[in-house]
């Protein structure tokens, strides 16, 4: 093995795509293993290397990590993006969270049924536009300064630029009053190893779409 980590995980974001993000951006070379089919994912359970017997997995530094908030607090720890002390710690704990329920508005959506599908799309331009930009944009004004915590890179940064990037696909127009929502999604594209990572050919992922999912659907008997 090379020593760089080995993801496990489909070819889609996903739970795994943040924690591409989070390596990519402290300048790590990864591995991946994609599973491309029920075969794949048999074998990872059958070989006992899944704990909870699901992915994400992550191989890195001698462990076969899962759970991806466990993996993304590792990888922030040991890269130096995880704050300085037990409340700047807390404070990326929250603001992270917070994406999370963000986030998980965007996959409700691809699983909802059809006529389902135009509620759940407004419901994500209400929440974002309503509750969720609004209080980062406030967290960056109440402090004036360039990051969310302690004017420096951390896992929330990089987490909230990634979920940015969702948001501007899925709607731009819920970003045009959050110019400094704005501005911190410009600092962080430009740092150099995210700059690679967005560049077309990385290992960064699609969100899936509604076929691909259904693909996923057959090939995986979910």
């Amino acid at each position: 093995m090379s020593g760089k980590p080995v993801l496990h995980y489909f070819n889609v974001q996903g739970r795994m795509e943040s924690i591409r993000w989070l390596l990519a951006a402290a300048g790590v070379e990864f591995e991946e293993k994609l599973i491309m089919c029920q075969e794949d994912l048999d074998k990872l359970k059958n070989d006992g290397l899944l704990m909870f017997q699901q992915v994400p997995m992550v191989e890195m530094d001698g462990m076969k990590m899962v759970q991806s908030r466990a993996i993304l607090n590792y990888i922030a720890t040991k890269y130096n993006l995880y704050g300085k002390d037990t409340k700047e710690r807390l404070l990326i704990d929250m603001y992270t969270e917070g994406m999370t329920d963000l986030y998980e508005l965007f996959f409700k959506v691809i699983l909802a049924p059809p006529e389902e599908k135009d509620a759940a799309k407004s419901l994500i331009k209400d929440r974002a536009k309503n509750r969720f930009l609004p209080a980062f944009e406030k967290v960056l004004k109440s402090h004036g300064q360039g990051y969310l915590v302690g004017n420096k890179l951390s896992k929330a940064d990089i987490l909230l630029t990634e979920l940015l990037y969702m948001v501007e696909e899925f709607d731009a127009s819920l970003l045009a009053n959050f110019t400094l929502l704005q501005a911190l999604k410009t600092r962080v594209s430009n740092l150099p190893n995210v700059k690679k990572f967005l560049q077309p050919g990385s290992q960064r992922k699609p969100f899936p779409t509604q076929e691909m999912f259904e693909e996923m659907r057959k090939r995986f008997k979910f």
